[in-house]
């Protein structure tokens, strides 16, 4: 208890201290009258005096009981929470672990990864292959027996035959 008595004596002093400073000391301020300096230097006093008189008082010290708990030693890291959430049809508990990431790393090696480097990029170079060849191989298997292309090449060889005589118009009254 001597020791929050001490506190609280300090605090008064450096506090009354840093009020009653004189103005004239202090760098001058553009926009600063004595007026006002007066009017904040009794603000200063009177808050305070205020503040002595709440903590003379005992309204912020700690309970008695409070004070008398022997200090336990208790782990600093909550490893889980139980938590009581409500359902639909009743009140579940929950445990609420704490899980971290692994910040390891896991990359693979500069060497492990030059070494392997031949294997992926043949494996890539035929699946890249691939991709071409079997729509292509695909469509050709489809239309091997389909002969339209060749009847249409066929058509453009043939002679055509020759357009039918047009007919002269006659005027509707010669109809």
């Amino acid at each position: 208890m001597f020791r929050y008595s001490l506190l609280l004596v300090l605090l008064i002093g450096l506090t009354l201290a840093s009020a009653w400073i004189n103005p004239t000391s202090l760098p001058p301020q553009p926009s600063s009258s004595t007026k006002s300096t007066t009017k904040s230097t009794l603000a200063k006093a009177s808050a305070t005096l205020g503040l002595a008189s709440v903590l003379a008082s005992g309204a912020l010290s700690p309970p008695a009981a409070l004070a008398s708990l022997p200090s336990l030693q208790l782990p600093s890291t909550t490893i889980a929470e139980k938590v009581t959430r409500s359902g639909v049809y009743k009140d579940y508990d929950v445990d609420i672990v704490q899980t971290y990431d692994n910040a390891d790393s896991t990359f693979k090696s500069k060497v492990e990864t030059k070494s392997k480097k031949g294997k992926y990029t043949a494996l890539l170079g035929v699946l890249v292959m691939g991709s071409f060849v079997i729509p292509m191989a695909q469509y050709f298997w489809y239309v091997k027996d389909d002969d339209s292309s060749d009847q249409f090449f066929a058509q453009k060889n043939a002679k055509t035959p020759p357009p039918p005589p047009v007919e002269e118009k006659k005027p509707f009254w010669k109809r």
